[in-house]
């Protein structure tokens, strides 16, 4: 089956997600569970979760995803934003499982000076310092690399994997690997950068694709979403990407724009054509 959804709002609610998923044709997706742009993470009701969870049931195929804080920094040096982090993510953690979540993602961020070593090994810190319950897996998002974010290379992923304790996975944004220098943008250059994705991360570790084509071109460090097939990766990347042998049932979250009188049901519509 094509599990495909898009991050949607929980205005109302977390509970009002699960129809505005219905309602654009998904069947999983994504959600932020307070607003990203701040530290307060609010509180969802017993009854919130509990209509959540059963609605989900009923109307999805899942999984969800819980995306994390924007203010979320991993690898900075900087103790009391270290400590932020863990905080944050711990409510995540906890939220996920309240919520039958099976995944919360994560950038990595910025070590902001401490180096790619010490950057790796803060961010490595926080995630074996949460008590993450058993249905919940705490997954590190493929980042565009610009400045001294960290997750635009495979070997990052890879390295984070090995350093944590704890048993993590990879979301892999395409419109930020493909910023970072990894082509998608043909059927060959696809099979290649999912070859050396097996090859350095594992396959076995990536439990989700946000789905976004690029405005900006491979390599350029510009993170920009642009809607399926419209962008430099464009169809024949985005086929393949979708019908990928090794790829094809992983979950796929959007992440594309409001723009050009299209949203997410239109993109939904789009990947769907686009699946043999």
């Amino acid at each position: 089956m094509l599990r495909i959804g898009a991050h949607v709002s929980i205005a109302g609610g977390v509970d009002n997600a699960v129809e505005r998923q219905v309602e654009i044709d998904g069947n999983c997706g994504q959600v932020f569970t307070h607003s990203p742009q701040v530290w307060d993470h609010g509180e969802i009701t017993d009854e919130e979760a509990a209509r959540f969870r059963e609605e989900t049931a009923e109307e999805l195929a899942g999984p969800w995803v819980i995306h994390s804080s924007y203010l979320v920094n991993l690898c900075t040096p900087k103790e009391g934003l270290r400590e932020k982090s863990r905080d944050s993510m711990q409510q995540e953690v906890d939220a996920a499982a309240r919520l039958g979540i099976d995944y919360v993602n994560v950038h990595l961020g910025a070590h902001t000076g401490a180096g790619v070593d010490g950057g790796l090994e803060n961010a490595a810190g926080v995630v074996d310092s949460l008590d993450v319950p058993d249905d919940v897996t705490v997954l590190i998002e493929s980042d565009a690399g610009s400045g001294t974010k960290l997750g635009g290379q495979f070997e990052h992923l890879a390295r984070i994997i090995d350093e944590t304790d704890e048993e993590i996975g990879v979301c892999i944004d395409t419109a930020h690997t493909f910023a970072a220098g990894y082509d998608l943008s043909t059927a060959e250059a696809v099979d290649e950068t999912v070859a050396e994705f097996d090859d350095v991360v594992g396959t076995e570790y990536l439990h989700a694709i946000h789905l976004n084509d690029s405005k900006h071109e491979c390599g350029t460090n510009k993170d920009e979403h642009a809607h399926i097939g419209d962008g430099y990766i464009g169809d024949e990347g985005m086929g393949r990407i979708i019908n990928h042998p090794e790829w094809r049932d992983v979950p796929l979250v959007l992440e594309t724009p409001t723009e050009d009188g299209r949203s997410f049901a239109w993109n939904v519509e789009h990947v769907r054509e686009l699946r043999e």
